[in-house]
């Protein structure tokens, strides 16, 4: 059986794909370009991608292809309903990244709360070698315990994340992007009212025609004097262009760790900011720990065992 995995940067170098060996002849490259797709997968069986786009006309190319499987959930990069009518299956990997992306977005939540880049240069620069304290608060920050924590997507990430906030005694409701509430165990509020009563405001969403720019500069000014954003679902949520102004007129915090392009374009507002210590960038990193990407691989291997076991 003939096998390619796509984009293998994506999944990192540290990773072990040898259990994908065991399924037969294996073709690895460390990234496809759009126009190298329809080459590389022309012979193959199974297609192993993250973010290479298959779509009707790629998926032409390749006649014996007879699995997709999405080194990712989102199924977006997939034309599932050619796939479907040539009778290629598809299958992705569900749930291995929660873990990873909750600690991340507290990781976030702790840099931007505790000025961590601030204290930590303040004593690597020597500046409180000389000050002959023990202590500096030039820069006050705030606990979590009985803030106001609400949540954008309340989905497997979204209740996690609610969950460990509530543990740290933080105060949480949630506004659910699908219309409809489905959880008792924290209030549902409209998003207007979550927004303006949020100190802390997390994004677990995926990106869908209900939440494109639903962040915008309208929704951004209800938010409190000193809060806190965290996007942690997808970058086209949040208008960046609104935040970069809103982040520079005001006190208001960001932690992102998805951008409507990525990467991160080089003329972005966001990389242009007169107050860039209220923003916290990192590179859609949020899913993947070390124990996610195996998590990952194992579902990938897990997806392409059944489907063998089924022919």
């Amino acid at each position: 059986m003939n096998l390619v995995l796509l984009d293998a940067e994506t999944l990192g170098e540290d990773l072990d794909l040898s259990p994908l060996k065991a399924f037969g002849n294996l073709k690895v490259y460390p990234r496809t370009a759009p126009e190298e797709t329809a080459e590389r997968i022309r012979d193959a069986e199974i297609v192993i991608t993250n973010k290479v786009v298959l779509d009707r006309e790629r998926l032409m190319m390749a006649p014996r292809l007879k699995l997709v499987c999405i080194a990712a959930t989102g199924m977006n990069n997939i034309d599932l309903d050619a796939a479907k009518g040539m009778g290629i299956t598809v299958k992705n990997v569900a749930g291995y990244s929660t873990p990873s992306v909750v600690q991340h977005t507290f990781a976030l939540l702790f840099a931007l709360m505790e000025q961590l880049k601030y204290y930590d240069r303040f004593v690597k620069s020597g500046a409180w070698s000389r000050s002959g304290l023990f202590t500096h608060l030039s820069r006050p920050f705030h606990e979590i315990a009985d803030k106001k924590w609400g949540i954008v997507g309340l989905g497997t990430i979204g209740s996690e994340v609610a969950r460990v906030a509530e543990s740290f005694g933080a105060r949480v409701s949630y506004y659910a992007t699908s219309g409809t509430p489905h959880s008792d165990r924290w209030p549902h509020r409209d998003l207007d009212d979550l927004l303006e009563r949020s100190e802390i405001l997390s994004i677990h969403a995926p990106l869908n025609e209900r939440t494109r720019n639903l962040i915008g500069e309208r929704e951004l000014k209800l938010m409190p004097e000193g809060s806190v954003l965290l996007n942690l679902g997808r970058g086209g949520i949040v208008d960046e262009t609104a935040l970069a102004v809103e982040l520079d007129r005001r006190m208001l915090y960001a932690g992102l760790d998805v951008t409507e392009k990525e990467p991160l374009s080089e003329d972005s507002p966001l990389l242009k900011l007169k107050h860039p210590e209220r923003l916290l960038i990192t590179p859609h990193v949020a899913w993947a720990s070390v124990e996610s990407r195996r998590r990952l691989l194992e579902g990938i291997v897990r997806n392409i065992r059944e489907f063998v076991d089924e022919r």
